[in-house]
Parts: structure tokens; C-alpha cells; sequence
């Protein structure tokens, strides 16, 4: 089944993409407020799409049924990210982005973005893709299987830009900079930004999306 969302369409022509991808327990109206107050030139013609992850029950809470991109069995890092259903979640999110292609967006133009669960999806299928994006947007996230990666990557050079709270108790500064690590050793355009903040998003990082969001987009 094709995955919902909610979209903030471009305000002008449709030139370019940005699919974002909420975090755990969250849905697409999560993030949806954020697309208007970036204030993304008109002329870029830029389409936000805010899709809905599946609803599912998820280990660590109980086995509660709620919005997941995957399952969480575990608070260790090394097996968190359920492999199964990242791999899953990001074929849903891969025939987003076809969709967007055959409306005639080049993939040069769509922006993947994702924040800690859907930053996970988005670190795990960008690199994998056929087609080169225009960059990756991985907010307060990890990896998974950053073992595979060398195996698996068929792009190399892939822009991506990281941000992350240095207070985050839900995934660890150190994760998300082992993450970068992971990327840079296997030849990504990696850019590292933290913030004085926890498992969220601040006014400082949104100036920064912002900006990066255009000079991919222009």
C-alpha cells in the first residue's frame, strides 16, 4: 500500500521536491507547519510532501500500535533500527520519489529529508538509489547497517546535510556523529551542524535548512 501524507505545494511553478519524513509517534502534520515558515524563494517552485509512516506496533513501548517507520526492539544503538523494516519503509518511500519523476521533477531536484526515525529511512535509501538527489536532509538521526553501506551505495558524493542537538537523550550527539563518520568514510558530501538543543528542532538549524535548501535547489 502506497504511503499518505500531507504536501505544502509550490507556490508557483512545480520545479523541485522536498519528501521529509516525520520521526517515531509522529505523523506528516508533525513537520507540515515548517514548509511556510522556511520561506523558500517562489521562484524555486519547490513542493513539500509530508508522507505518513504506517502504523505498527513498536516493541520498546509496550508493543503499542503508533505511526513507526520501523520497530524498535532495543535502546542499543547497534540494534535499534529494526534492518527489516528500514528496508521496507524506504521501498515506500523510493516510489515517492518515482512518483515525483515521472510528474517530470529530475531527480537533481528532490530533497529527501528526515528527522531521527525518517532521518534513518533517508540516510538508508538515498545512497542506494539508481539516481543521484539533490541531497539528503538527516536531522537528530543514526544509521543502520552502516556495515552494508560499501556493498550497497550506489552513489558517492551524495550532498547531505546533518544537524543534531548536542543535549539529545533519545539518540545520542555521539550517534549521529558515528553516522557522519559512516558517510564521510564512504565518500559523501557530508556537512555537520549541532545546536544547543535536545530530540527537536530549533529556530538556528531552520535558518540553516533554509539556506542549504536553496543552494541545492538553485
Amino acid at each position: 500500500m502506497s504511503l499518505g501524507f500531507v504536501e505544502y505545494p509550490a507556490q508557483g511553478e512545480h520545479k523541485a521536491t522536498v519528501i521529509w519524513l516525520h520521526g517515531l509517534g509522529d505523523s506528516g502534520e508533525g513537520f507540515a507547519p515548517v514548509a511556510p515558515q522556511l520561506a523558500i524563494p517562489k521562484e524555486l517552485g519547490v513542493r513539500f510532501v509530508f508522507p505518513h509512516a504506517p502504523v505498527q506496533p513498536v516493541t520498546i513501548n509496550g508493543g503499542m500500535a503508533m505511526r513507526s517507520w520501523y520497530d524498535i526492539k532495543s535502546m542499543d544503538l547497534d540494534k535499534r533500527a529494526d534492518e527489516q523494516g528500514v528496508r521496507e519503509s524506504a521501498a515506500k518511500v523510493a516510489e515517492l520519489i518515482d512518483q515525483e519523476i515521472a510528474k517530470g521533477i529530475p531527480a537533481s531536484k528532490i530533497i529527501l529529508a528526515g528527522f531521527s526515525q525518517g532521518g534513518v529511512v533517508s540516510l538508508h535509501l538515498a545512497p542506494r538509489l539508481d539516481y543521484k538527489l539533490a541531497g539528503v536532509m538527516a536531522l537528530s538521526t543514526y544509521v543502520c547497517a552502516p556495515d552494508k553501506l560499501a556493498d550497497e551505495a550506489k552513489q558517492q558524493a551524495l550532498n547531505i546535510f546533518m544537524a543534531h542537538g548536542r543535549m539529545d537523550d533519545v539518540v545520542p550527539h555521539s550517534a549521529g556523529r558515528q553516522a557522519f563518520d559512516v558517510l564521510s568514510a564512504n565518500n559523501m558530501e557530508v556537512s555537520w551542524q549541532d545546536y544547543p538543543m535536545a530530540h527537536q528542532v530549533c529556530g538556528e538549524e531552520l535558518m540553516a535548512i533554509r539556506a542549504w535548501l536553496i543552494a541545492r535547489l538553485s
